[in-house]
């Protein structure tokens, strides 16, 4: 099963901490296909229990050295230098080929430790701004949900934290196992689709009844052809108006959401029928089995196949 360490460093915040204890650390392997959910161990300096979270296995720093995945929630002192001992255990870690999570402010010491130099990321857009100061090798983006770069992924502010958490659970388990945590959660699953390097927005609009309205509308009519012009048309509006009501609300063009949608439902019908490439490529809106596979490919990374078969294995 994948193993998960939590690191409960000096200045971490319990709401974070918290989330990732939630999702990680409770035994929810009903939901996933494997009958298996997620080892979780949270890790202190000494390796002595932390009063936030007393029932959870605790071990040292050095538990990083065997961990699959290695969250660090936020810090209330950004400002602050992590402490060398950490600094050197997440080093350690990237050495092995540990995947990364930082939530909110987490993105600081992620950053002291050198794992975010070259990379996108975000954080709490409060402090996004001092994050791309002290760190001018780091991409910062102030206006995501969360940056997904393969091996190292960040979250902003507070319930971010969450969505970051949920896609983790999707990427790892499959959109079954994400959907069952999210109701359980009483929270929305999340279906970003195939943005390879960041999730720009919920899918959602918050705010606009008129755009969810059409939304909902575009996303029961996928394997249907849609254009800018139709969703337009539906929500009353120009397609100016559209263009700058989706950006506005979801930071995405009309276009980009139709294409992200269309992977993500290619992405459920991978791993949840057996159909055919073609007719996933039908069902999806993406018409012929060769367009699935070139923007399948350049979406997500790999091949509708592989991406079927890799969900079969996991």
């Amino acid at each position: 099963m994948p193993s998960v360490v939590l690191v409960m460093h000096r200045t971490a915040m319990l709401y974070e901490a918290a989330i990732a204890a939630e999702v990680f650390g409770v035994d929810r392997s009903d939901l996933a296909a494997s009958g298996r959910w997620y080892d979780f161990t949270v890790c202190t300096a000494d390796g002595a229990p932390h009063p936030w979270l007393p029932g959870a296995m605790t071990s040292a720093y050095a538990a990083m050295a065997s961990a699959d995945t290695v969250i660090v929630p936020s810090t209330d002192d950004p400002a602050s230098d992590p402490e060398p001992a950490l600094v050197l255990a997440l080093r350690s870690a990237e050495e092995r080929g540990a995947r990364f999570v930082s939530l909110c402010t987490g993105a600081f010491v992620l950053a002291a430790a050198g794992l975010l130099r070259g990379r996108v990321a975000t954080t709490h857009w409060m402090h996004a701004q001092d994050l791309a100061h002290r760190h001018p090798d780091v991409d910062v983006r102030a206006d995501v949900l969360y940056v997904d770069e393969g091996g190292v992924l960040t979250s902003a502010g507070k319930t971010a934290a969450l969505d970051l958490c949920i896609h983790l659970v999707r990427k790892d388990l499959g959109y079954a196992a994400a959907n069952g945590l999210a109701r359980r959660l009483v929270v929305p699953a999340h279906r970003t689709g195939g943005q390879a390097q960041f999730i720009a927005a919920p899918p959602d609009p918050r705010g606009s009844l008129v755009l969810a309205s059409t939304l909902e509308w575009a996303g029961a009519r996928l394997d249907q052809p849609l254009t800018v012009q139709d969703l337009a048309g539906h929500a009353g509006l120009s397609t100016r108006q559209l263009a700058r009501r989706m950006h506005a609300e979801l930071q995405v063009g009309p276009l980009d959401w139709l294409h992200h949608q269309r992977i993500a439902r290619a992405q459920e019908l991978l791993e949840r029928t057996e159909a055919a490439v073609e007719e996933v490529a039908a069902r999806s809106g993406m018409g012929t089995a060769a367009t699935l596979r070139r923007h399948f490919r350049r979406t997500v990374g790999v091949t509708p196949t592989d991406y079927r078969a890799s969900f079969r294995r996991g």
